[in-house]
């Protein structure tokens, strides 16, 4: 599957947004080729890198791959405005993503809080939604320690930037062609404004963190939740309440820690076939409304 994934092109991309701010730049890498199209998110403040092995993978499994920076990460636009950020901000972002590329339909998904966008989503635009995958959604249970990690963060990146700006200076030197790829993400999501970070981290946790119970119970679109191992900002209760309250969701434990990025070839599967499940029923409708 690897050396497959390596042959797939791949191409970033760019699109414009327009708010009452004002018109904002997005970016985002482009995997494969086909109608059978798969959009996926990545965590709040994490460049899009996050999602290049998965991406190559389904790619390499003839699903069309969009990876997405929303705005405030990695190569898109990053007003210092609280008020350009949220999860639905997010959800129309990956909707204006799909009618740039002419995209109908397509299986949605994202880690973390990418997850929670795609859900969003799924209740925005569900005649777009193929099917989602969600990869540690952040929930109920997940809250205490999200907000444990993230308030801080938000209060040190608003009143008392230094340090924030000094790491960030710090890793700007190190080549990236030496360090290993976990390390290149990690200096990539510190390259941020310290008013960035304060601006994406306030309009999230200030707006809506996701849909509401009711909402998520209405989803019909087939679901594959990944829930992860001792893990206590993407606690395994969130995942079974999904499994509880979305009709068609599927559940996949994770069997270690971090499984999908240490060992990822179980999962691969697990997610590539699902993804190709999907568009092939979106495929199949699709051919059967035009005939």
């Amino acid at each position: 599957m690897t050396g497959r994934a390596a042959l797939a092109s791949e191409q970033v991309g760019q699109y414009f947004v327009e708010s009452a701010r004002g018109r904002d730049r997005l970016e985002f890498t482009e995997y494969g080729a086909g109608e059978a199209w798969v959009v996926l998110v990545p965590p709040l403040l994490v460049p899009r890198r996050v999602h290049d092995h998965a991406a190559r993978t389904l790619a390499a499994a003839g699903l069309h791959v969009l990876v997405l920076d929303p705005l405030g990460h990695g190569g898109s636009d990053r007003p210092a405005d609280p008020l350009a950020y949220s999860v639905t901000a997010f959800a129309e972002q990956v909707v204006a993503l799909l009618d740039y590329v002419g995209a109908t339909r397509a299986v949605v998904g994202g880690s973390s809080l990418g997850a929670n966008v795609a859900l969003e989503v799924a209740v925005l635009a569900p005649e777009r939604v193929a099917g989602l995958l969600l990869d540690g959604p952040v929930l109920d249970n997940a809250l205490a320690a999200q907000l444990a990690v993230l308030g801080p963060v938000m209060y040190a990146a608003r009143f008392a930037p230094l340090p924030l700006s000094l790491v960030r200076l710090a890793s700007r030197p190190l080549p990236a062609r030496v360090l290993p790829e976990w390390l290149r993400l990690a200096r990539e999501t510190l390259d941020q404004s310290a008013g960035t970070v304060a601006a994406v981290i306030h309009g999230v946790l200030f707006g809506r963190l996701a849909p509401s119970s009711a909402e998520r119970s209405a989803i019909t679109a087939r679901a594959l939740v990944l829930s992860r191992t001792r893990d206590p900002f993407h606690p395994v209760g969130d995942a079974e309440m999904l499994l509880a309250e979305m009709p068609a969701a599927t559940l996949e434990h994770a069997h270690m820690p971090l499984e999908w990025r240490r060992r990822p070839e179980r999962l691969d599967l697990v997610v590539s076939r699902f993804a190709r499940e999907c568009s092939r029923g979106s495929l199949r409708a699709r051919r059967t409304r035009s005939s």
